[in-house]
């Protein structure tokens, strides 16, 4: 927003909300802080100074500077003090106007005077218990994983896993698992004994969804682009390295193969998406989903058109969608770790950037991120136009073809026609073909033909007998 006459009209015009307050020239200090700070826990927004009343009455502001150093100074009265980018003075009718911006995604949870704002609607209210806990997860200021599994001991630690996980370290000294997964985070002392995390139970627990409800993945494939009666589902639960890795024998079974064709026309088989863009997906909503969110998992649902993953809780701490290729913050650091030391992750980064390269290297659109109620999802498209029957006596392949013929299905006869004009041949003909399928119907054999005419592939020339037909990019 550039802040001027024609945007701070359209700013204002719908009134006081969630994401705008307003503010006359004489607002008390109390008043400003309180509302910076109620901003500053939801999603951010604006404050204008120099207006006043519910019907708004644009009185401006006399003063710009002396208003500039007080909203600074409310700012400060935060706790933890509120860093916001300089307010800006703006001109409209005449008058001046200061705007005050606080970004969506704030690092901290704020507090004004002992308490714990939050906006609703047009007003400033106090965070209920149970929204300021997630709000304090979300934003890293408490940990849902670093807490006591409520009931659980050390025996609910499947200790066969947890020394499998201490032999596979590279470079640690330390063989005890007790004692390695306390350095971990994975175990606490409490009450003069060990009790395993959250994190301890999700990781190496026996039974980890007594503990921690909705932490599993369901996982379907339907048949068309929408939900419906013809589906496969599974619903995967477990400990989240067990999880992963029958999530990704699911993804082996059903992601479709789509036959690709390259300059050389040498035939390559690849999934529908690139296998490590969708397996990345999946294993990056285990590790950084909210656990707090109970009765929710994380839901892998693949489409004929796209595969779409879904995480419980929003994102986390300062992550949005603007920033979500360059930011980096884990909501669980010792899932995160331990994910990655079984080499499920990178421990540096979420896979973003990953995901976004491979997925231009495959020419298909860029993943889509979008928070949704309560939770995120991000979406991978296939792009493909014609539907593909696998293992079915005459396949259907998308030929992701170098050119304009990308995407076209053709059946493993035209795919040889092809193969074979690229093989030294300029033209081919209905006996060639033949020759190639001698138990094919000669008809059948001019019809597959024909149809690479009508799908502008090839171009036939000669009469009769005399016919052949070539590459129109070679005519």
């Amino acid at each position: 927003m550039s802040g001027g006459n024609e945007d701070l009209l359209t700013l204002i015009r719908n009134g006081r909300h969630e994401r705008l307050e307003w503010l006359g020239e004489g607002a008390a200090l109390e008043s400003m802080a309180t509302t910076l700070t109620a901003l500053a826990n939801s999603q951010g927004g604006w404050l204008v100074v120099g207006i006043v009343g519910n019907q708004p009455s644009l009185n401006g502001v006399r003063d710009a500077e002396m208003v500039i150093d007080r909203v600074l100074q409310a700012a400060l009265m935060v706790d933890p003090a509120l860093i916001i980018p300089l307010p800006r003075v703006v001109r409209a009718q005449e008058r001046s106007f200061v705007m005050v911006q606080i970004p969506s995604g704030m690092p901290h949870v704020y507090a004004y005077d002992g308490r714990y704002l939050t906006r609703q609607g047009a007003d400033n209210t106090a965070l209920k218990p149970r929204d300021l806990r997630r709000l304090m997860m979300e934003r890293g200021e408490a940990s849902f994983e670093l807490e006591v599994a409520r009931g659980a001991s050390s025996d609910d630690i499947d200790w066969d896993k947890a020394r499998a996980y201490v032999a596979s370290l590279p470079s640690i000294i330390e063989t005890n698992p007790e004692k390695v997964l306390l350095r971990r985070g994975c175990l606490v002392q409490h009450d003069g004994r060990l009790r395993p995390t959250h994190a301890g139970i999700l990781l190496f627990g026996k039974d980890p969804q007594r503990f921690v409800r909705g932490a599993e993945i369901l996982a379907a494939r339907f048949s068309g682009d929408v939900m419906g009666d013809s589906f496969e589902r599974q619903d995967i639960a477990g400990t989240l390295p067990d999880q992963l890795r029958r999530v990704e024998a699911f993804l082996h079974e059903r992601l479709r193969r789509v036959a690709h064709l390259g300059r050389s026309m040498a035939r390559d088989e690849q999934y529908e998406y690139p296998f490590e863009a969708a397996r990345e997906l999946v294993v990056n909503a285990v590790a950084h989903r909210d656990y707090s969110v109970g009765g929710d998992s994380v839901r892998l649902l693949i489409y004929s058109n796209r595969m779409e993953v879904h995480s419980p809780g929003g994102l986390a701490g300062p992550i949005t969608i603007d920033n979500i290729k360059d930011e980096r913050f884990s909501r669980n650091p010792v899932i995160v770790q331990v994910l990655s030391d079984m080499g499920f992750i990178e421990r540096l980064g979420y896979g973003v950037d990953r995901v976004i390269d491979l997925m231009t290297q495959r020419d298909l659109r860029s993943p889509e991120f979008a928070e949704t109620g309560g939770g995120f999802c991000v979406t991978l498209y296939n792009q493909l136009q014609t539907p593909i029957v696998e293992k079915a006596p005459v396949e259907s392949y998308a030929i992701a073809f170098h050119g304009e013929f990308r995407q076209i299905a053709i059946n493993p006869r035209q795919e040889a026609a092809l193969v074979y004009l690229h093989s030294g041949s300029t033209r081919i003909t209905n006996s060639d073909l033949q020759q190639l399928f001698p138990d094919v119907h000669p008809e059948t054999i001019r019809r597959d033909l024909s149809d690479l005419v009508t799908k502008s592939i090839l171009r036939k020339l000669g009469e009769k007998r005399g016919s052949y037909y070539i590459l129109i990019d070679e005519s």
